[in-house]
């Protein structure tokens, strides 16, 4: 055989195994693509809360606003164990959020509701479908415990008025794992945290935490502050903050490996509600809420009042609390009176 006849050949050849390793690549790319979405959605526990609930829930006024239920879980359940080594059954609603973020969606306002609350539970059903009869006095923080998630969305509506449009719940170390992700967060303190009760020391001024620290700095009760309930919240919101400026810094949603990472860190201890429960359904929630700026975004506590009967609980205070969720359910800017809470911590 010629030279002259040999080129085409070995050309020929050569494109063939060319073609071959594009087509490798682009399938191995693919594959790995789809094993990524598999494995987060997999991550990624749901309830139907339209199912669970049934018809009983308030009417949607503005459509465009939207409300959303942030639930931190304390269940000392598997990988939680090691965060926290309390001997506390079963789990409850460590620290909960109703977050409204307006039409438009370019700020947004979040709502504490002290865990000590004394609130009326709606009728509801348990994870096993036996029905709980309504009760009244009960603390905020038993409903999850006693009937789950959706009883806690069941029972944020019946008191507020406002229609609960998704929740998301997270535990210890789906929270953990978001800061570790993030590579810590930056908190600022004016005054020392103690470390009382095996809480977090920490002297005044700037501290970057990591996952395990940043844990106990919002669990902090004793070691800072009055000590109470009340006053960890400000610790909660404050640490809130300071983690969405982290994620806005590093441009987290725009940066395809962190956010991957943070999307895995996250989903492995997520439930949401079934509307959120996939990613591509979280990742076009994330895109729309872009616009919302951590610097703006207000943070209050529900107005409550220390319990005549028992000091160490709280209930409702009126009609602040009126105004508030009157104020959110109307899309409205929320007055100053119903910051007012006779309660502080």
């Amino acid at each position: 055989m010629t030279e002259k006849h040999a080129r085409p050949k070995r050309r020929r050849r050569v494109l063939r195994i060319t073609l071959l390793l594009v087509a490798v690549l682009i399938l191995g790319t693919a594959g790995a693509g789809w094993w990524a979405y598999s494995h987060l959605n997999s991550n990624i526990d749901s309830v139907d809360l339209d199912q669970a609930i049934g018809d009983n829930r308030p009417k949607k006024v503005v459509a465009n606003a939207q409300n959303i239920l942030v639930l931190g879980s304390d269940s000392r359940a598997g990988a939680n164990a090691d965060l926290d080594h309390g001997d506390v059954s079963g789990a409850r609603s460590d620290t909960a959020m109703l977050v409204h973020i307006p039409e438009g969606r370019a700020k947004a306002t979040a709502v504490s509701i002290p865990r000590d609350t004394l609130i009326t539970r709606p009728e509801c059903k348990d994870g096993k479908g036996k029905t709980l009869p309504s009760a009244k006095r009960v603390m905020f923080n038993s409903v999850y415990s006693l009937a789950g998630p959706a009883c806690v969305v069941n029972t944020v509506e019946q008191m507020s008025g406002v229609r609960v449009d998704h929740f998301v719940e997270v535990d210890f170390a789906g929270f953990k794992g978001l800061v570790d992700a993030l590579g810590g967060v930056t908190v600022t303190l004016d005054k020392p945290m103690s470390g009382a009760k095996g809480g977090l020391k920490l002297d005044a001024g700037t501290h970057r935490l990591n996952g395990t620290d940043s844990l106990k700095f919002v669990r902090t009760r004793y070691g800072y502050g009055d000590g109470s309930d009340l006053g960890r919240i400000g610790l909660q919101q404050q640490f809130m903050m300071a983690m969405l400026s982290e994620i806005k810094k590093q441009d987290a949603l725009g940066n395809p490996a962190r956010l991957y990472k943070l999307a895995d860190a996250g989903t492995k201890s997520l439930t949401t509600d079934s509307d959120l429960a996939s990613l591509t359904a979280l990742s076009d929630f994330a895109q729309s809420m872009k616009g919302v700026d951590p610097d703006t975004m207000e943070t209050i506590m529900l107005p409550v009042a220390y319990d005549k009967v028992d000091p160490n609980r709280v209930i409702v205070a009126e009609p602040q609390a009126t105004q508030l969720w009157e104020a959110l359910r109307t899309d409205q800017k929320v007055p100053a009176s119903a910051k007012n809470s006779p309660a502080k911590g």
